[in-house]
């Protein structure tokens, strides 16, 4: 998430910030307010937050709004003192004070945040992703454990079905109709109960030959050592 959120009351502060960030090759998006306007709530969706200047009645209520949040933030304090209180009350934000270059470090710092976020989110989305697979993986199972079962409950009704429409007297026209639907439907079902075999056998045997492969490449490589 590359937006970069600035909460300063001081302008000067904004544009060194924005304009270092400018001369990197990769350059996030900024979202920029004062510590008057700030807001939790209206300022969501940010990868990283920068608190530069602001009025000292406002920034313990808006470093724990960020501390709050999931997304971390750096408060670039004016003196030792203000650096060592921030930290001690807020430990999840990253103080530093300003010196010579340190927009420099401030940009470096920025740069390696937003990355790693980037990284954590992109971890994320493959963690779901292989959630999903396992409980496809797991209903997949499932359908074909129970597919004898299956099978079984198949031809049953099929075979009574059969049966029935054996004896076409014996039904009035609309019950005839009925049961060749369901004399249909079944052997429909039947089908993709088959095409669920054919696709177990072709896994099966893809699985065999990677295992074999695998199998040959080391073989080949030890004989090579």
């Amino acid at each position: 998430m590359d937006n970069v959120l600035i909460i300063a009351d001081d302008a000067e502060f904004t544009r060194t910030v924005v304009g270092r960030w400018q001369t990197e090759r990769s350059v996030p998006e900024f979202t920029l307010v004062s510590g008057e306007l700030w807001s939790a709530r209206a300022q969501a969706g940010y990868g990283l937050a920068i608190v530069g200047p602001v009025s000292p009645q406002r920034l313990n209520s808006i470093l724990a709004g960020l501390e709050a949040g999931h997304s971390p933030a750096i408060y670039i304090a004016d003196d030792s003192s203000k650096a060592l209180e921030v930290r001690a009350a807020h430990p999840r934000v990253l103080v530093f004070r300003q010196y010579d270059g340190w927009a420099d470090t401030l940009v470096l710092l920025g740069c390696e945040v937003l990355k790693r976020m980037d990284v954590l989110a992109q971890l994320r989305h493959a963690e779901q992703m292989a959630a999903g697979d396992r409980r496809h993986a797991t209903l997949g199972r499932y359908m074909l454990e129970m597919r004898h079962s299956f099978n079984n409950a198949l031809t049953s009704v099929l075979g009574n079905a059969e049966l029935l429409l054996l004896e076409p007297g014996a039904l009035s026209a609309e019950v005839r109709d009925q049961i060749d639907t369901i004399h249909t439907m079944t052997l429909r079902m039947h089908e993709i109960m088959q095409r669920l075999a054919s696709l177990e056998a072709e896994m099966n045997f893809a699985e065999k030959s990677s295992q074999n492969e695998t199998s040959h490449s080391s073989q080949a490589y030890a004989t090579r050592l």
